[in-house]
């Protein structure tokens, strides 16, 4: 596989190690963007903002000004913790470390990353499945600490898979299959047309998440094929349909299709976008890669600003207190190495995103600002916000740019 850009590549890697380094100093907790509501006092004021806008936004206030202005004020609302999808995102990240260098070491960091997956899958559940550690206060109501969510579960799927597909353990074979069994009877379908389902967030409520259904599209998907079971196949195309159902004749895709979440963000743009361009590279769906053709044609064009950077949202739902987002860039970088090799063009833009990234963001400590507020930087790092998941996508950059042994 050719190499992109040398010296890019070889700043990559420099960076990846600089920031392996803080990481080992650091520890694997930290706080979170939802450490400002995490606690109950917290939960009953975004709640109140939910359900009565006005006074809401008095009780939200004091939190949203320390988000603007005063982040590391974090730890005045809730405490650090560990978080599932930020293990398998580190997890993926040093196995393919390690399939490019053949550095036991990272080997057994992913191995360490695992075993902690297994200690914190959600608790009364008969499949393996994965949450956050606090109650989330969503528009719906709040989703309670260690509920499964499918937008989390599907990457312990593919960090199970990723170590597998080095040592072959059968033991992480045995937790994919229960994973992708979650998944499948758990998680619920909504008929959204005779041939398309929407699928629920959690298996607690409805459907309708645009990004949560590309999930479990994506993850059945990858599951048929790795388990021969037709039944996963039929529940991820019909997920899928929704999806590629959900596209708006510009190319984009709400957060939902109802009001509630009528807004076109940057990362959640990516999810969509990345989970069919894998779907897409398992089946060689041509409904995928049309879809592709055009959700990229309009993430190009609306989701960057006039510096070629990524933007936080093209259709706001909210006035926004910063101007960049680690997040944004994490998933950019991640959708543009899946596709640089099969869209050339693209090169260009992830090669600015990077540069971009290794000039600004980085610490001296090894770790990365969070966020560009309106006045200075949010440099407290969050390992689910987005600290692991850059990690992981500069590790992939690293294993598509150059041959792997």
């Amino acid at each position: 596989m050719p190499i992109m850009n040398e010296r890019l590549v070889n700043e990559v890697d420099d960076s990846l190690r600089w920031f392996i380094k803080w990481l080992d100093t650091h520890g694997e907790t930290s706080y979170d963007f939802h450490t400002f509501y995490a606690s109950p006092v917290g939960g009953k004021a975004k709640s109140l903002y939910y359900t009565s806008p006005i006074l809401g936004v008095f009780a939200v206030a004091p939190m949203v000004l320390c988000e603007a202005f005063f982040p590391s004020a974090r730890g005045l609302f809730w405490k650090k913790q560990r978080f599932p999808i930020a293990d398998a995102h580190y997890a993926m990240g040093f196995a393919l470390l390690f399939r490019i260098t053949q550095k036991s070491e990272y080997y057994q960091k992913a191995l360490h990353f695992l075993d902690v997956l297994e200690q914190t899958r959600c608790p009364g559940y008969q499949y393996f499945c994965w949450g956050y550690p606090y109650d989330w206060q969503t528009k719906e109501g709040r989703i309670e600490e260690g509920t499964p969510l499918i937008t989390s579960t599907p990457y312990a799927y593919e960090a199970f898979k990723e170590v597998y597909g080095i040592d072959k353990e059968q033991k992480w074979l045995d937790i994919m299959h229960s994973i992708a069994n979650h998944a499948q009877a758990d998680i619920k379908d909504y008929e959204t047309s005779p041939n398309a389902s929407a699928c629920s967030y959690t298996p607690h409520n409805s459907g309708g998440v645009i990004n949560a259904s590309a999930y479990r599209a994506f993850l059945l998907t990858s599951a048929s094929i790795d388990f021969g079971a037709d039944e996963y196949r039929q529940t991820a195309e019909r997920n899928l349909n929704f999806v590629l159902e959900s596209q708006q004749p510009n190319g984009s895709w709400y957060y939902t299709n109802d009001d509630k979440g009528a807004f076109v963000d940057h990362f959640h743009t990516c999810f969509v976008l990345k989970s069919l361009a894998k779907i897409e590279q398992l089946t060689g769906n041509s409904h995928c890669y049309s879809a592709i053709q055009r959700g990229m044609g309009y993430y190009l064009t609306h989701l960057f600003d006039e510096r070629g950077l990524p933007k936080p949202f093209s259709v706001s739902p909210r006035l926004t207190v910063y101007k960049r987002e680690l997040y944004n860039y994490a998933e950019c970088i991640n959708l543009l190495s899946i596709l640089k090799n099969r869209f050339p063009e693209f090169n260009n833009t992830l090669s600015v995103v990077l540069q971009d990234l290794l000039s600004r963001w980085q610490k001296p400590d090894g770790s990365f600002r969070s966020r560009q507020l309106l006045l200075g930087w949010d440099n407290v790092p969050m390992h689910r916000w987005a600290q692991s998941q850059l990690f992981r996508s500069l590790c992939y950059f690293l294993s598509t740019s150059q041959s792997l042994p």
